[in-house]
């Protein structure tokens, strides 16, 4: 059975569960229409251009793979991975070829580790969650997307200015507590963070909120003042919460592509990461930096921002994000598919 049946197998549920479903499933395939405009296109092209898989197929398609910066290591593992099921189940031509890939992509990101792609809060109690990311990426705007999230669960989120560093921080994330409808903790400009994040955690206790999120600076010009800056922080919120932060979720631009990655590293050896949230995943025709960060940093993507709406920041979901790479191929293949058998029938 073909990648594309097995997935729409999984949508099936009640009504309203198949109704959320096929709307997730559509804003991962708008938001990653960039992508798939120039990477689906030039896998039609190649599959036309070769009717049989054989060493120069598989060179071009390594091509594009790393075109679309899936990274070189995750690309080298799926080729390998491709030309042992090729030659497994004897496959001699293209046909079904991008369902194949499809299957080998979702199975490299979900190999090996176990890190769940779901927020680990507390069911009871104050959760603790620590952004960390440089400035521009969308971390106050992923903040601000994220409590609404959260508040629309039924959960009484509030947020902490901890980026007292850089000017209008401050204003920017009580603009999005505004908007959200959620309290925000806040010292002057140029305080001590690890203030306010006592300051935050104090009022989270009192008010019985669920969720604190905290904001913090995003300065790279010096690694050793953002280590520094970010074990305070660590020791302060532990202190007052034993087992907070509960995530440490790192806020990564998808349009710098590879230099996502460099940033990536440098906040891994700052701080304990335990996710990664991808912004602008819609605004970039590389969305194949999902997979070089999984392979490469071994920690799991947990949101991608797919839009400029409030409920665009969505839960990241393997096999939903390559339905998303492959949409229209993977469609037409199945379609093919289907007429092949009514035709045996």
């Amino acid at each position: 059975m073909s990648f594309f049946k097995k997935f729409k197998e999984k949508m099936l549920g009640s009504n309203e569960e198949i109704e959320e479903t096929v709307s997730i499933t559509n804003k991962f395939k708008e938001g990653l229409a960039k992508t798939r405009n120039q990477f689906t296109s030039k896998v039609n092209d190649l599959v036309a251009k070769y009717r049989k898989v054989d060493e120069d197929f598989f060179e071009e398609l390594e091509e594009i793979l790393l075109q679309a910066d899936v990274g070189f290591e995750t690309v080298s593992e799926l080729m390998d991975s491709l030309r042992f099921e090729v030659q497994r189940k004897n496959i001699k031509d293209t046909a079904g070829i991008q369902s194949v890939i499809s299957e080998k992509l979702v199975d490299i990101y979900e190999a090996g580790d176990e890190n769940s792609t779901e927020l680990q809060l507390e069911e009871e109690g104050l959760s603790v969650i620590l952004f960390v990311g440089v400035n521009g990426v969308g971390k106050t705007t992923t903040i601000g997307k994220l409590a609404h999230r959260l508040k629309s669960e039924g959960k009484k989120v509030i947020l902490a200015a901890g980026d007292t560093f850089r000017a209008g921080a401050i204003e920017q994330l009580q603009v999005w507590g505004d908007r959200v409808g959620v309290e925000v903790i806040k010292q002057a400009e140029g305080s001590d963070p690890a203030a306010v994040m006592y300051d935050a955690i104090r009022a989270a206790k009192t008010r019985n909120a669920d969720v604190l999120i905290c904001d913090t600076a995003g300065r790279l010009q010096n690694k050793v003042n953002l280590m520094n800056e970010l074990e305070k922080i660590h020791r302060v919120i532990s202190r007052e919460v034993p087992s907070a932060p509960h995530e440490v979720l790192l806020a990564l631009d998808a349009t710098t592509g590879q230099n996502a990655l460099v940033q990536a590293q440098t906040f891994k050896e700052a701080t304990n990461v335990t996710g990664i949230v991808l912004t602008k995943l819609d605004g970039t025709a590389k969305g194949g930096i999902v997979l070089a960060i999984r392979s490469k940093l071994h920690i799991p993507v947990k949101f991608v921002g797919l839009g400029e709406q409030m409920d665009d920041l969505q839960p990241f979901d393997s096999e939903k994000y390559v339905y998303g790479l492959f949409a229209e191929g993977l469609e037409l293949e199945s379609e093919n598919e289907t007429n092949e058998e009514n035709a045996d029938k």
